[in-house]
């Protein structure tokens, strides 16, 4: 009987030699890893720790739950949460889903203009509608018989702030889902003289199936884990946003507290869950055969769609117009001079303009150091060879914070950075704290957005530099980032107008010398100051607005100057 000889090389193959570039990038993408636990993941695991401890930090298992289901006050805020979220959620869908097909399939005109008005409401913040729909439908407002006697205090009012709030988010996947559209198969349902109703329910929806689904979870997360709707405008309509908000600053009960954060986190995770499977089946659906789909002009149905889209930007805009209208009169409804009275936020209760500055700086180093962090991480996670495992696990921690609501990130935040033990508890209460929940809050948006820019980028740049000894940050700023800007100018603006705009991450980190706009704004409702706080949110508009149009100049500039390469010749 012979054997036959394995050659050495055969039975124990040769690992490739890790160059100090392979170091330098799995160096980073531990810091990045290092960066997610600290900021996302170990304060979780603090408030999750603390919903089975009673006050004195003893474990006493699920006894905090049991107390809080048998308060019928406490978790009847489930049932009136999903039913606003449920409610909310069908209604803003249903509207963006005909205003993105007015978009994507008619020939109307003005379609640019019309998808610029529709993305307003994200320069805002959530406060915003409800204190304009104070001034539409209060007991004092300009058109409250419109409700019939019912209440804009309540369910009602919290269903048209959120389908204000969220009607972007929706109209955004709808119409990427619309745009994918392939011209063969409606030239083919025409030709098989199918009827319009037909192609639609069998062409149409199976078509944007995923875009729907998609968006249907992503407006049910923002609008159940709000929390400036519910708290203006909410009354004595209790959700679990603003239980959470009512047991730590109101009760001083950190314990139920994050009890309630606990139940506001299961349904936004697993909308989460659903989000992603859904947005991972979808690209199932592109090929790079189809045709793009090219609207055939038809009087009727394009007038409709026209009229349609006029009658949502007249609210939307009405909306902004209501706010700044009721933020320049003396004294609503009495005395309607117009003035600026209402801006001298030092007289008032809330942080004076001290806050609106604040809000500027905070943005500002959330947009300069997030933008740095966030797509210097992606670029290590996609870049790096090997190290697959922990590329993973990063890979993962990067997409959790999209299923932490705000109001359960900042209550951990206090439990974590506040405990005795933690060296990082020097951050409390400072400008840095904000910052960096802020940028962990909105972390996975903007990484997702480099991810893509970074996957579009041939492998072939980084073998090259490679192999002519390159080092990797010389490619990466000489080639990386020149390439990317585009992507990195969204990630930054992204990241400056939610943070100008968020409330529910910063309401429990901020200190008497770091109060931000948005929550002066909501200090001065609570306080009565209703006109100063309207006043304050157009601030936050204006600013966001004049940021945003700097940005579409710096972009369009910057593309004609770092893009060339992308045109034909």
């Amino acid at each position: 009987m012979t054997t036959t000889a394995v050659a050495p090389e055969e039975a124990l193959p040769i690992k490739p030699k890790l160059s100090s570039d392979d170091y330098v990038m799995r160096a980073f993408i531990l810091l990045v890893g290092v960066w997610m636990v600290v900021t996302v993941l170990l304060p979780l695991y603090f408030m999750m720790s603390k919903s089975v401890e009673d006050k004195d930090g003893n474990f006493i298992g699920f006894a905090n739950f049991i107390e809080y289901f048998s308060t019928p006050a406490l978790s009847y805020s489930i049932y009136n949460s999903l039913f606003i979220a449920v409610l909310s959620t069908v209604i803003t869908v249903t509207l963006a889903f005909i205003y993105a097909y007015a978009l994507t399939r008619s020939a109307m005109r003005l379609k640019g203009l019309f998808k610029v008005i529709a993305l307003f409401p994200l320069l805002a913040p959530s406060l915003l509608p409800a204190i304009s729909f104070v001034y539409l439908f209060g007991k004092q407002g300009i058109i409250n018989w419109v409700l019939g006697g019912y209440s804009i205090y309540g369910p009602i009012g919290i269903v048209m702030g959120e389908v204000f709030y969220t009607f972007p988010h929706a109209m955004m996947i709808l119409v990427t889902a619309m745009s994918l559209a392939d011209q063969r198969i409606y030239e083919a349902a025409v030709a098989l003289r199918t009827s319009a109703l037909k192609t639609f329910l069998t062409v149409t929806l199976p078509g944007i199936k995923y875009g729907l689904v998609s968006a249907i979870f992503v407006v049910f997360t923002l609008v159940i884990t709000d929390f400036g709707i519910p708290k203006v405008i909410g009354g004595q309509f209790n959700v679990l946003a603003v239980d959470i908000y009512k047991q730590v600053i109101g009760q001083q009960n950190f314990q139920m507290g994050a009890v309630v954060s606990v139940v506001l986190l299961i349904p936004a995770i697993v909308a989460f869950i659903v989000d992603r499977f859904v947005q991972r089946r979808q690209v199932a659906l592109l090929s790079s055969r189809s045709v793009p789909y090219q609207p055939k002009p038809m009087a009727l149905f394009d007038g409709l769609m026209l009229a349609y889209c006029c009658l949502i930007s007249f609210l939307i805009l009405g909306i902004f117009a209501m706010s700044t209208f009721a933020s320049l009169v003396k004294f609503w409804p009495y005395n309607l001079t117009l003035g600026f009275s209402n801006y001298n936020f030092d007289v008032m209760d809330g942080g004076g303009w001290e806050a609106f500055w604040n809000s500027l700086r905070m943005a500002f180093f959330t947009s300069v150091f997030g933008t740095a962090i966030i797509f210097t991480g992606a670029y290590m996670v996609e870049k790096a060879r090997g190290f697959r495992e922990m590329r993973g696990v990063i890979q993962f921690l990067c997409m959790l914070p999209m299923a932490v609501p705000g109001m359960v990130l900042g209550l951990a935040y206090i439990f974590f950075f506040n405990h005795p033990d933690n060296p990082l508890g020097i951050l409390y209460g400072t400008m840095a704290i904000l910052v960096i929940s802020t940028i962990a809050h909105f972390y996975t948006v903007a990484h997702l957005t480099a991810m893509t820019a970074l996957k579009q980028m041939d492998p072939e740049f980084e073998a090259v530099s490679s192999s002519l000894k390159v080092p990797v940050l010389k490619t990466f700023m000489r080639v990386t980032v020149p390439v990317c800007l585009p992507a990195i100018l969204d990630i930054m603006i992204y990241l400056f107008v939610n943070a100008m705009t968020t409330v529910s991450a910063v309401i429990f980190l901020y200190s008497p010398a770091t109060t931000l706009a948005s929550v002066a704004a909501l200090n001065m409702d609570d306080a009565g100051d209703i006109a100063p706080a309207a006043a304050m949110c157009t601030m936050i508009v204006m600013a966001c607005a004049l940021v945003r149009i700097i940005h579409a100049i710096a972009t369009f500039g910057l593309h004609r100057s770092t893009q060339a390469w992308r045109q034909q010749s």
